[in-house]
């Protein structure tokens, strides 16, 4: 049994945080038509500096990774320079801060991507779904490109140098996005790989990508600041996986030597999968848990060691200084879901603090 706390510090690969509550990765649609975080997300983050870790929004890692309207990149450097003065902020309020590497795949509409860039995938298979743009509202999603086998390659070059980039920009580490339907949880399910090469088929195959995509990541600057982000069993973005406890059994025993900072997962929607205890069984590192919880239920699975830490997302969203509330049983500001993915600082920096 143990006896953690979210207060408690706690060290995940090579970096020690002063507690365990985690600031979930969210997309905020804040950013320019190129990709670049606008000034507010320097007082957005800086706002949320006091959790133990901060995950950023989904950030792609190429033109070719974009797909929704508003969402950083860290392939140009605009974008460094950009995420430099966030990282910087965050920084100066003891903070960590890793970046959100999500290349979405098919999941993507061309008008909220650049002219030349592709919409790619493990196979030619569509999402049967429509996605936002600024231009012309909701759009059917196209039918995207198979990805060819030195295509792949290219890819998970592009993981590596974005990962590159994130080190210049001066993040903590990375986290590679692995789950919400994206390219790498493509690659993962059975009804999104159809392949018959060496990334598809068998499931030895179908994670070959995500393992080799971490791999490159971790030669950049090691394991210790490197994450992975999963969410087993999923439907969302048209998931669907035969076997989904197979599937990701045999992924994070693939990943468990490679000694990642951490496995960061969410409660799956089919209840006959408990993705913590999938984790904990198959994974030896730390365990980042995500999924609706409150202080009492975060306290609760960290008492039990089902996790390390806890991730929050709407109740950061809407309370910047949420381990204030949380240390003295204040109320909680309600998150306004009409602001999530609009522009401007409404629902962005304007949540108000205790002291005021």
């Amino acid at each position: 049994m143990s006896l953690h706390s979210l207060f408690d510090p706690v060290t995940i690969g090579s970096i020690a945080l002063r507690n365990r509550m985690v600031m979930s990765p969210m997309t905020r649609s804040r950013a320019s038509k190129n990709g670049v975080p606008s000034p507010l997300a320097i007082d957005y983050y800086r706002q949320r500096s006091h959790a133990g870790l901060i995950i950023t929004e989904g950030t792609s890692p190429s033109p070719d990774g974009d797909g929704y309207p508003r969402v950083p990149g860290i392939y140009t450097q605009e974008q460094i320079k950009a995420w430099q003065k966030i990282t910087a902020a965050v920084h100066e309020n003891g903070g960590k801060i890793f970046l959100q590497i999500m290349h979405v795949g098919r999941v993507a509409h061309p008008l909220n991507k650049s002219a030349n860039a592709q919409t790619v995938a493990p196979s030619a298979i569509k999402v049967e779904g429509e996605m936002y743009t600024d231009e012309n509202g909701l759009q059917p999603m196209p039918t995207p490109d198979a990805l060819t086998a030195n295509e792949i390659l290219k890819v998970i070059e592009e993981y590596k140098q974005a990962t590159i980039n994130a080190f210049v920009a001066e993040f903590d580490g990375v986290e590679f996005h692995a789950a919400s339907g994206y390219l790498p949880m493509q690659f993962l399910s059975s009804n999104s790989n159809l392949r018959t090469d060496n990334y598809g088929g068998s499931v030895t195959n179908r994670i070959r990508f995500a393992v080799e995509a971490l791999e490159a990541m971790i030669s950049v600057k090691g394991s210790g600041v490197v994450g992975l982000r999963i969410w087993p069993g999923l439907t969302f973005n048209d998931m669907f996986d035969a076997n989904p406890v197979e599937t990701y059994t045999e992924l994070l025993k693939a990943i468990d030597p490679m000694k990642l900072a951490y496995v960061h997962s969410s409660r799956s929607p089919d209840p006959s999968i408990n993705v913590f205890k999938l984790v904990r069984e198959n994974f030896q590192g730390i365990s980042i848990v995500n999924g609706g919880f409150n202080f009492q239920t975060a306290q609760e699975i960290l008492r039990s060691n089902q996790a390390d830490l806890v991730a929050f997302a709407t109740s950061y969203l809407a309370n910047p200084d949420l381990i204030e509330r949380f240390k003295r049983n204040a109320p909680l500001n309600e998150p306004d879901k009409n602001t999530f993915y609009t522009p401007g600082e409404k629902g962005y920096t304007d949540y108000p603090l205790l002291r005021e």
